[in-house]
């Protein structure tokens, strides 16, 4: 690289280190599109927006072959659940508790978009999520730092392969870095005012699991932490991401992310918002050409030293270097490979079997006698009410790479495809999906009396569950609530099927629902998905990655929770509310089965271990009901008693397995000195001795525990 960059002058490093938007990029604000002339001058290191291989291979043709030094190109885009063939969003993703199949739609979606001329994207989003107004709690994991460190890694591991330099891998980025998703409110883009202890409780794991990863870049967040912009964090960026963890990959702001350091008032203008950038360790200017513009003048007026910036040259062309593009800069840009590599069928048929285990069964009550899920095929009508149910748009989710609607299936579609010949499917879209409009009411509750089941579909449309997509009232929005409750009291028995991209607060479906079955938004195959549910041709696994509140009010609610002086109970004065229970309407973890599962009481290899030494937890698990299905199991730890106030409970470890009707299986966990630390009042990582309890189950509550010593002295980890 050095020999490179000694060939360079200013405006070229600058250069590389620019970001411009080209056609078709739409992820913010509209700004100037890089030209084909800034290529040819070397102001351009890397684009956002463009794909296609005939347009990326005519771009790089001029960067490798019209400029000076012939640096190639690498091209960004947002893809975040898949390319062409569209995964469920990353949270129902979570709800999968299947890293495997996670990390094999990301590989999938790496071998689509590198086909299609793409080298870099913005994925995955690593941000934990515990206010689910925040509408970007839809691209990430969920509220637990440990299913979202198994996920971040997953998702590296699929984009960037075992050879980043293979020509069907791309370079992944884990965002937002960090906490963007504790803003105040649950409003994107705002503050986080958190402590160093969350963030490197609750916020960081993500990352230091992505970076272990070898994820090859890191985004900026749009929020402060403690007062400072991301985009001007020196201490976490440089400090924490560089030196204490070691990672050396490019740092690339969000859009217009440098830009913003004006509106956050630490910066007079640009030119101090991009010294307080580059000073910081943000390599890449996305959007804002705030580099191009005033990078010279900064080094001429000394401040900022152009090491700083050779530093950042030298990340950018290790990432061209470690992707093959300085051996064959045309390997992503061939259109041949295009068509080849694009909902190949087993491509289509990994995302129908990640959808269905991304499905989570809430409810499934009786009706005359047995549970109304799953429904037969041959009943003789079927009525299909709500608007989303025949909405492909929505099935995609949002950011849905190069998606197109008229490839998905939604789930009216489904149910018609998988039911008998004789079956009649009616149809009606009852209310939309936010308008106070009841104009369609008379026809669903008609076709609801003559059917001898509904399937209905409420929630959000995808456009609500998105970026810059906050909501102050998590219920069912526009007149829906009014339509549910119509539609059941029809006396008809209800199906009804949740589409959505956060928890919802659903009191009134909890209570009343018959059958309520949680299907987020499933990508291409959603409609097959929800009917192979539906109709009992695959047994829902799906457990909750997110607690869905009884009330918006409640919000924050999470299940890791610290211990509190006057923990919650029927007496007044402890911490709850007087017009709400003060637990969820679903706990973290929570889903059921058409079958049943029995657990034994947890063993351990131990009960009593040195501070810095291993346990292994081993419990029986039965398959007691009348079919195969999956399970997942779940271990959690709480420190009975530490120097500093712990979580009530801590997931460290699950698995998903698969049982025959009266099978048993034996699943073992190893807890390791890091499952069992803590970051003590000096911010060391470490195992205290003393009591702890494991809790095995089938969710974050419904658990069996068992409890071991620590003994010896304190054992530290480090920072």
């Amino acid at each position: 690289m050095d020999s490179i960059l000694a060939l360079m002058t200013l405006e070229e490093k600058l250069g590389q280190l620019n970001q411009p938007g080209g056609p078709g990029a739409d992820t913010g604000p509209a700004q100037r599109a890089g030209s084909e002339e800034d290529v040819r001058a070397g102001r351009i290191g890397s684009f956002l927006g463009v794909h296609g291989a005939a347009n990326t291979r005519s771009l790089q043709r001029i960067a490798v072959e019209e400029s000076r030094l012939g640096i190639p190109l690498l091209f960004a885009y947002d893809v975040i659940h898949g390319f062409r063939t569209i995964f469920p969003v990353p949270l129902a993703e979570a709800a999968s508790f299947d890293p495997e199949a996670v990390e094999r739609a990301s590989r999938i979606a790496a071998i689509e978009a590198s086909a299609d001329g793409i080298t870099w994207t913005y994925a995955p989003m690593v941000d934990i999520a515990r206010d689910p107004r925040w509408g970007r709690v839809v691209e990430g994991a969920g509220e637990d730092p440990y299913l979202g460190s198994v996920m971040a890694a997953a998702r590296v591991r699929g984009f960037q392969g075992d050879d980043l330099s293979a020509d069907n891998t791309i370079l992944a980025t884990a965002k937002h870095f960090v906490a963007y998703g504790a803003a105040e409110g649950g409003r994107d883009y705002d503050a986080a005012d958190v402590s160093e202890r969350t963030l490197r409780e609750i916020y960081l794991p993500p990352f230091h699991a992505a970076v272990e990863a070898g994820v090859g870049s890191v985004m900026g967040a749009f929020n402060e932490v403690a007062g400072t912009p991301m985009h001007a964090h020196d201490g976490l960026i440089d400090g924490l991401l560089r030196e204490e963890w070691g990672w050396d990959g490019i740092l690339v702001s969000d859009y217009t992310g440098i830009m913003e350091l004006l509106n956050h008032r630490v910066a007079a203008d640009s030119a101090e918002a991009g010294a307080l950038a580059l000073r910081a360790g943000v390599d890449v200017d996305m959007i804002s050409r705030i580099y191009l513009r005033h990078g010279a003048a900064l080094v001429a007026d000394g401040r900022v030293d152009e090491g700083i910036i050779d530093d950042a040259v030298r990340r950018v062309l290790r990432a061209k270097y470690d992707l093959g593009l300085f051996d064959d800069p045309y390997r992503y840009a061939d259109p041949a490979r295009t068509d080849s590599l694009t909902l190949r069928p087993e491509f289509v048929q990994h995302a129908r079997d990640l959808a269905r285990k991304s499905i989570v069964l809430l409810k499934n009550e009786p009706v005359n006698g047995s549970p109304l899920l799953p429904l037969r095929k041959d009943l003789g009508t079927i009525a299909v009410i709500g608007t989303l149910a025949a909405d492909s748009v929505s099935a995609l989710g949002s950011w849905a790479g190069a998606g197109r609607p008229r490839d998905a299936v939604p789930i009216l579609d489904g149910i018609r495809q998988a039911v008998s010949p004789g079956t009649e499917v009616l149809y009606a879209p009852g209310a939309p999906v936010e308008e106070i409009d009841r104009s369609g009411f008379e026809e669903a509750l008609r076709i609801a009396r003559a059917a001898d089941v509904v399937v209905l579909v409420v929630g959000e449309d995808r456009e609500m569950s998105a970026e810059a997509r906050n909501r102050s009232d998590l219920g069912l929005p526009g007149v829906q609530q009014e339509l549910v409750e119509a539609v059941h009291a029809t006396g008809t028995p209800v199906v009804t099927v949740l589409t959505n991209g956060r928890p919802l607060a659903i009191p009134w479906l909890a209570e009343n629902a018959q059958a309520l079955v949680e299907a987020w938004y499933l990508g291409i195959q959603m409609g097959p998905a929800v009917a192979d549910v539906l109709f009992g041709d695959y047994n829902p696994a799906g457990r909750l990655p997110v607690t869905f509140p009884r009330a918006t009010g409640q919000v924050p609610i999470y299940y890791n929770h610290k211990s509190t002086g006057r923990p919650p109970t029927e007496d007044r004065y402890t911490s709850k509310y007087i017009d709400v229970h003060w637990t969820p309407q679903y706990p973290f973890g929570y889903g059921l089965s058409y079958t049943t599962f029995a657990y034994g009481a947890p063993r351990l290899s131990a009960r009593s271990i040195e501070a810095g030494d291993s346990i292994v937890v081993t419990v029986d698990v039965t398959n007691t009901g009348p079919r195969e299905g999956d399970e997942v199991v779940q271990l959690y730890v709480r420190d009975d008693v530490a120097s500093i106030t712990p979580a009530v409970r801590r997931l460290r470890g699950f698995r998903r397995i698969t049982l025959r009707p009266g099978e048993t299986r034996t699943v073992s966990f190893t807890l390791h000195p890091r499952d069992l630390a803590f970051w003590n009042a000096a911010m060391r990582l470490v195992v205290e001795p003393g009591s702890f309890t494991v809790m095995v189950g089938g969710n974050s509550q419904d658990v069996q525990q068992v409890q071991f010593q620590v003994t010896g002295p304190v054992f530290e980890l480090g920072p």
